[in-house]
């Protein structure tokens, strides 16, 4: 019913506030701060239901493995521990499995990493991932959650690699019974980092990024269940190149807009069918003003963009 931003950068400090959007009053309430996690970017934020969790992070000078949980009801504020926490983090991703958030992955300040960590918010404690026969260790990838396994997938490693491999993480239903199984790269698409990443139902959809010397408009649908890529998404009728860009899943549709692109910050973008394998462009009419690093989530009905950046910090949508 509402959406809820949060921390991020004003061009001067990281923040700790935000907000709860109402879409049918098109009205603002302010999140408290009293007990807030302390102002940080680049970190995660998932929504389990009934509360927000974000985690991880900088904060301008140091990176981070704390967060909290934020009930919009009683807008309050409950700091996550870090006892058994994974290591401090950012640009590393988060999902929800239903009743535990995983995050993997991501740069320390020094070195990029492949481990992660289940956290459980009713217990409020952590249990480490394996790492054995994890992907390698990256930043800026992506992360979906199937319903029963989270994918991992892209980004860019040692010594500025691109990457275009992953893997499954089973969280397992006990303490130990964790597993990670390697996705292959037949027919994978091509290394990319800065791209987004939808869950169909059956389906993961990777689309756009950049691989180090271009921005691209391809992608590829991945099967889990027989661990292969069916179809590589088709460039006739897409979106132009970007990174940076946003993507939701409408339940039949991926809508992908905004990001950066040949000509700099774009307000335009895409539906894709999966099944038909085709693109209908979005209009401009009426559209927020071009950005990148912005947020968007789908309602139900609707897909919400806000903030971003286009030269300038923004806080509309």
């Amino acid at each position: 019913s509402r959406m809820i931003v949060w921390g991020g950068y004003n061009g001067s400090v990281p923040l700790n506030d935000g907000a709860q959007y109402d879409p049918v009053a098109n009205a603002w309430t302010a999140t408290t701060t009293t007990g807030a996690p302390s102002g940080r970017i680049n970190h995660t934020a998932i929504w389990t239901g009934s509360r927000m969790i974000v985690w991880g992070g900088y904060n301008g000078s140091v990176p981070l493995n704390d967060g909290g949980q934020y009930d919009p009801v009683g807008n309050a504020w409950t700091l996550a521990t870090t006892t058994g926490a994974p290591s401090v983090r950012y640009v590393h991703t988060a999902v929800w499995t239903g009743s535990r958030m995983i995050v993997w992955g991501g740069y320390s300040g020094s070195a990029l990493l492949n481990d992660g960590g289940q956290y459980d918010p009713g217990a409020n404690t952590w249990t480490l991932t394996r790492t054995t026969n994890a992907p390698s260790v990256r930043a800026y990838h992506t992360a979906v959650w199937t319903g029963s396994r989270m994918i991992v997938w892209g980004g860019s490693g040692i010594n500025g690699v691109y990457l275009n491999d992953g893997g499954q993480y089973d969280p397992g239903t006990t303490p130990g019974t964790d597993s990670w199984s390697v996705t292959t790269t037949t027919n994978a698409p091509s290394i990319r980092e800065f791209h987004t990443a939808v869950w169909t139902g059956s389906r993961m959809i990777v689309w756009g990024g950049y691989n180090g010397s271009t921005s691209l408009n391809d992608g590829g649908q991945y099967d889990p269940v027989a661990d292969s890529w069916p179809l590589l998404t088709t460039t006739s009728g897409a979106p132009s190149i970007r990174y940076s860009h946003t993507a939701v899943w409408t339940s039949s549709r991926m809508i992908v807009w905004g990001g950066f692109g040949s000509s700099g910050a774009l307000n335009d973008g895409g539906q894709y069918d999966p099944v038909a394998n085709t693109w209908t462009a979005t209009t401009t009419t009426g559209a927020p003003s071009i950005r990148y690093y912005h947020t968007a989530v789908w309602t139900g009905s609707r897909m919400i963009v806000w903030g971003g950046y286009n030269g300038s910090y923004l806080n509309d949508g």
